[in-house]
């Protein structure tokens, strides 16, 4: 599997980053079944992908629908049914390269020959899955929203103060004195109960001013996702603060999208973090909104207002949340500094720094929201900006 980004062992696993991602719970024991079974199985025939996939990386009924969603999105739409094969002489194991695909149109039966066709369909979805937002085009930003609809974002969870029955866990006296009456007092089996966990709200900054503008479709996209799954409250800042939440709700995203163009009146224009933040904070975040939250800021930092307001504010808004993430798309840029004096005043309240230019991307800030550590990496040189 190791060295080959383009191989069909590395597109089989980006097939199973992207399902994680939309919320299936695909193991690592799931992972390597599903690679026994696609090498047992014909790799080249999309059929036998398709429901190797099915058979092992699903492990309910809420895992199908995402996997259908995903394989689609993920391979290319069929014909017909996802379990059709792909017209090719599929080869006898896993272990050949998937080739990329050249920058020109090359005639039929020009020099090499075909290569295992599902391994050939997802190259470019695993490339994709890496590529600047910003610097896609229109038939790669169509199947990048594609690939977005199938995502999911859930919260850490937390313990609440509500109890449910469980096997395991403290006495309850309660039910367990109720027990006792109702047997006139013979012994009973002692009734036990534990806390529940719930996830922890999800609070989603995004810029939608003139410098992020290549992003904001692909981010308002993804909290869109985020809005449809679990307990997540949306606002885009920009020169102006707007809750978007209700407009994300449609289960279509073409019509949250436009939904939420009708709604914001500050496209493209400048940024006042510092204030917007503050305005956050006093109407929402201080009344229980950010209390015990994940505060997710989807921002290249840049600031025209006063920096030193925004380092106060990400001052206040950190003692609040219970985690304080910011994703910036300039992050990946070579020799990236937090230089802008908005990000530089913010990063000391900020609990994780991570990218936010690709779907690779989203799909580790969509761990470190579930918890996962962030990967730590070198930041120096100038401002990539």
């Amino acid at each position: 599997m190791g060295g080959r980004p383009l191989g069909a062992d590395a597109v089989l696993l980006g097939f199973v980053r992207a399902l994680r991602a939309a919320g299936v719970d695909a193991s690592s024991e799931r992972l390597y079944a599903f690679l026994r079974a696609v090498s047992a199985l014909r790799p080249g025939m999309r059929a036998d992908v398709y429901w190797a996939g099915r058979a092992t990386l699903c492990g309910g009924h809420d895992d199908l629908e995402r996997y259908e969603r995903v394989f689609a999105a993920y391979f290319g739409p069929s014909g017909g049914r996802a379990a059709r094969p792909v017209r090719a002489a599929p080869p006898p194991r896993l272990r050949l390269v998937a080739r990329q695909a050249p920058h020109g149109p090359s005639a039929p039966g020009e020099g090499e020959p075909t290569g295992p066709p599902v391994a050939a369909l997802a190259s470019p979805a695993e490339v994709l899955r890496h590529r600047d937002v910003g610097e896609l085009d229109a038939a790669e930003r169509a199947q990048l929203r594609r690939l977005l609809a199938a995502f999911s974002l859930h919260g850490q969870t937390r313990r609440s103060a509500r109890r449910r029955p469980a096997r395991r866990g403290e006495v309850d006296p309660r039910r367990t004195v109720r027990e006792l009456l109702r047997r006139g007092g013979e012994p009973a089996r002692l009734r036990r109960h534990r806390r529940v966990e719930r996830p922890r709200r999800v609070v989603l900054l995004v810029d939608v001013s003139g410098s992020m503008a290549p992003y904001a479709d692909a981010l308002l996209r993804f909290a869109h996702a985020a809005v449809r799954v679990g307990r997540t409250e949306v606002f885009t800042v920009g020169t102006r603060l707007t809750r978007v939440t209700r407009e994300l709700s449609h289960r279509d995203p073409d019509l949250a999208m436009a939904a939420v163009a009708a709604a914001v009146p500050d496209w493209r224009g400048g940024t006042r973090l510092g204030e917007l933040v503050r305005e956050f904070l006093n109407r929402w975040g201080q009344r229980g909104m950010a209390r015990g939250a994940i505060v997710v800021l989807l921002s290249d930092g840049w600031e025209r207002g006063d920096p030193e307001l925004l380092g106060q504010q990400m001052r206040r808004l950190h003692a609040l949340a219970h985690q304080v993430v910011w994703a910036n798309p300039r992050k990946a840029r070579p020799g990236y500094a937090p230089l802008a004096a908005g990000m530089a005043a913010a990063l000391p309240s900020v609990d994780a720094f991570v990218e936010g230019h690709s779907l690779a991307a989203l799909e580790r800030l969509a761990a470190v929201v579930r918890g996962a550590r962030p990967v730590a990496g070198p930041v120096r040189g100038a401002d990539g900006a």
